[in-house]
C-alpha cells in the first residue's frame, strides 16, 4: 500500500481512538508504532518508541515544564493572587466593569508566574466571582471574564503552551517566551476594553459600582504585586540578558516563590504535598503527550504527508496568508473538541513544515498557534477553563457561562489579526534577545 494512504488511514484511526476515549498519549503512541511497524520493521518499531519515551523522560531542558507548574503552585499557597486581586481593584474599580478589568489585570499579573490556564481560571474563580456577585455583575460577564482571564496564563510567560511547542517543532524555548509577553499584554489591554465596551452598552451587567479609593490607598495597593513583579523580572529578565537558561529561570522563580510562601507563613506539608501532586499529575501529562506525538511524528514522516501536503500548497497560486487563514479555521475548528495541547500535539508534526515552507517565521507562527489554542479554552463543548469555572461557582449554569465567555472570542482574533499584519509585535524582544 502506498505510504500515504497508510498516513491517512493512520490519522483517522488515531481521530477514532480519541472520540472513543483512549488517552491522546496512548492513542498517538498505538497508532505510531503500528504505522512505523507497518512502514518498516518491528525491529525499527519497538526501538522508536522505547527510546523516545526514554529521551522525553531524561531531557534536561524539558525540566523547565515542572519548575513552571510548580511556580504557580508556590504562588497560590503564597496566597500572593489575592493580593494581586486586591490590588489592581483599587487601581481600576472605577472605570466600566472595573471588577472585570481587576480580574483581568490580575490573572495577568498570576500568569507571570504560573504556566497553567486551567490553574489561573481555578484561583480566580474562587477569588474575583464572589466579589463581583457582592456588587451584583451578571454571573455571565463574572464567569465570562474569570474563564477568558484564565486564558492568559497560555500565552503570557511563563507559559507551558510555549514550551510545549517549543519542544514539538525545536525552536528557541526562551525566544518563544519573551514572544509573548507583548502579545500577553495587548491581549489583556482588548479583554479590558471589551468589558468597558459591554457594560457602556448595557449597564445593567455592572449596576453597582464599589467606593472609590484614595490616592494614597492606590499608591499603598502596590505592595501586593511587588513580589510577583519582582519574581517575573528575575525569571524573564534572566533568560532575556542571558544569565540563565529557561530551566535554570524555572527553578529561580519556583525557589523565590517557595521562599515568599515560607515567609508568609503560608506553606504548611499539606500545601506542600499538594503542590508537589499538581505538579507532577500536569508534568507526566504533558511529557507523555510529548512522547506520544514525537512516536507518531515518525510515523508521518514516514509516509511522506507533511513533506507531500506542504510541496502541494507551495505549488498553489494563492497568497500563504489565505493558507494561514485556513490553518487558523482549523484551529477554531478543532479547539471546540480538542483541548489545546493536545490540538497542538496532534497538529504540529503535519501543519509545521507546511507553515515553514510558506516563508512565515516560526516564533510568529508559535505565537499565533498559542493564541488559537486559547480561543479552544473558552469555547464549547470542550473549553476547560468553563467547566473549571463551573466547578468553582457552582451556582452559574454551564450555558451562562459559555454565553459569557464567548465576546472574548473577539479579542484574541483582533490580536491575531495584528500580530499577522505587524509581526514584530511578538518578534521585537526575541530579535533583540538574540542580539545580545
Amino acid at each position: 500500500m502506498d505510504p500515504i494512504y497508510v498516513g491517512i488511514i493512520g490519522t483517522i484511526i488515531a481521530f477514532l481512538l480519541l472520540f472513543l476515549g483512549m488517552p491522546i498519549a496512548l492513542a498517538l503512541m498505538l497508532v505510531g508504532f503500528l504505522g512505523v511497524w507497518h512502514l518498516s520493521s518491528l525491529g525499527a518499531a519497538l526501538p522508536v518508541a522505547s527510546r523516545t519515551v526514554y529521551d522525553v523522560a531524561t531531557n534536561y531542558a524539558y525540566m523547565v515544564i515542572p519548575l513552571f507548574v510548580l511556580m504557580g503552585a508556590f504562588a497560590t499557597s503564597s496566597g500572593l493572587i489575592e493580593n494581586l486581586y486586591s490590588s489592581f481593584d483599587k487601581w481600576l474599580r472605577r472605570i466600566p466593569g472595573g471588577l472585570g478589568a481587576a480580574t483581568i489585570a490580575a490573572c495577568a499579573g498570576f500568569s507571570a508566574v504560573s504556566g497553567s490556564s486551567v490553574a489561573t481560571a481555578a484561583a480566580m474563580g474562587a477569588i474575583a466571582y464572589p466579589q463581583m456577585k457582592k456588587f451584583n455583575y451578571s454571573p455571565r460577564l463574572a464567569t465570562g471574564t474569570i474563564a477568558a482571564g484564565g486564558t492568559l496564563g497560555f500565552l503570557i510567560p511563563p507559559s507551558i503552551g510555549f514550551v510545549v511547542y517549543g519542544m514539538l517543532v525545536e525552536q528557541s524555548i526562551g525566544r518563544l517566551l519573551m514572544a509573548g509577553i507583548i502579545p500577553g499584554l495587548a491581549l489583556a489591554v482588548t479583554f479590558v476594553i471589551i468589558i468597558a465596551v459591554q457594560v457602556k452598552l448595557n449597564p445593567a451587567l455592572a449596576p453597582s459600582k464599589p467606593e472609590p479609593v484614595s490616592f494614597k490607598e492606590k499608591i499603598k495597593a502596590f505592595t501586593g504585586v511587588w513580589e510577583i513583579l519582582v519574581v517575573f523580572l528575575m525569571v524573564m529578565g534572566g533568560i532575556y540578558r542571558g544569565w540563565f537558561s529557561p530551566t535554570e529561570a524555572g527553578a529561580t522563580g519556583a525557589s523565590l516563590l517557595f521562599c515568599v510562601a515560607l515567609a508568609k507563613g503560608k506553606l504548611n506539608y499539606k500545601g506542600l504535598f499538594q503542590s508537589m501532586q499538581e505538579t507532577i499529575r500536569v508534568s507526566v501529562m504533558v511529557l507523555f503527550m510529548v512522547a506520544g506525538a514525537t512516536v507518531f511524528s515518525y510515523f508521518l514522516a514516514l509516509s511522506t504527508i507533511p513533506a507531500e501536503l506542504a510541496g502541494w500548497v507551495v505549488s498553489l497560486d494563492v497568497s500563504p496568508y489565505a493558507i494561514l487563514a485556513l490553518i487558523l479555521i482549523i484551529f477554531l475548528f478543532l479547539g471546540c473538541f480538542i483541548d489545546a495541547v493536545s490540538m497542538m500535539v496532534l497538529t504540529l508534526p503535519v501543519i509545521y513544515p507546511l507553515v515553514i515552507g510558506l516563508g512565515f517565521d516560526p516564533i510568529f507562527f508559535g505565537v499565533v498557534c498559542v493564541m488559537m489554542m486559547q480561543v479552544g479554552l473558552i469555547t464549547p463543548p470542550m473549553g476547560l477553563n468553563l467547566y473549571t469555572i463551573a466547578g468553582t461557582t457552582r451556582e452559574v449554569p454551564l450555558e451562562d457561562i459559555f454565553l459569557g465567555a464567548l465576546p472574548f472570542v473577539i479579542p484574541i482574533f483582533i490580536v491575531v489579526i495584528l500580530i499577522t499584519i505587524f509581526p514584530q509585535i511578538a518578534l521585537f524582544l526575541p530579535e533583540a534577545m538574540l542580539g545580545r
